[in-house]
């Protein structure tokens, strides 16, 4: 036995010790049948709740608002006009009589103002549900498989 004999001898039995911690560590995780094996895989979803909070409020209500409106409104009122006129001395076959009296009525218009209330339109009000979308985003865990060949195999993968 030489002297670089003995340092191959010290490599062999690291690889040795290596190959079979790596065969430990493929037992340590897996399911040995003699036929089939399987293994689980798992993921996250999302678990999404929505709820109705109230977000703030509307009200309707009146207010009662002065306005003072100026309305022309036109008017009539009778006249009497005289007019006095000169004629040339015509003979007439009436005689003087005691008085003679002529009536004339005259008339205007006066205003007389009244309200009354009209309906001059309406306010309604109604809540609509309107659709958006928010996003929402978070992380999620989901396990794979992974194959890992050693050595000579032969693998066929359906799926």
């Amino acid at each position: 036995m030489g002297f670089f004999d003995l340092f191959n001898e010290e490599e062999e039995t690291q690889k040795e010790i290596r190959k079979e911690a790596r065969e430990v560590d493929r037992t340590a995780d897996t399911e040995f049948a003699q036929e089939s094996a399987h293994l689980d895989l798992r993921e996250e979803e999302l678990d999404i709740d929505k709820y109705r909070v109230e977000t703030g409020d509307v009200t309707l209500h009146k207010d009662i608002v002065e306005e003072e409106k100026a309305v022309n409104v036109p008017v009539s009122h009778d006249q009497v006009v005289i007019e006095q006129r000169a004629v040339d001395h015509e003979p007439t076959d009436e005689p003087i009589t005691e008085e003679e009296t002529i009536h004339i009525p005259v008339t205007a218009e006066k205003i007389d103002v009244d309200k009354h209330t009209v309906v001059t339109g309406e306010v309604s009000a109604h809540k609509r549900s309107v659709q958006e979308t928010e996003q929402v985003r978070d992380v999620l865990h989901k396990e794979v498989a992974e194959i890992e060949e050693h050595g000579d195999t032969d693998i066929i993968r359906e799926e």
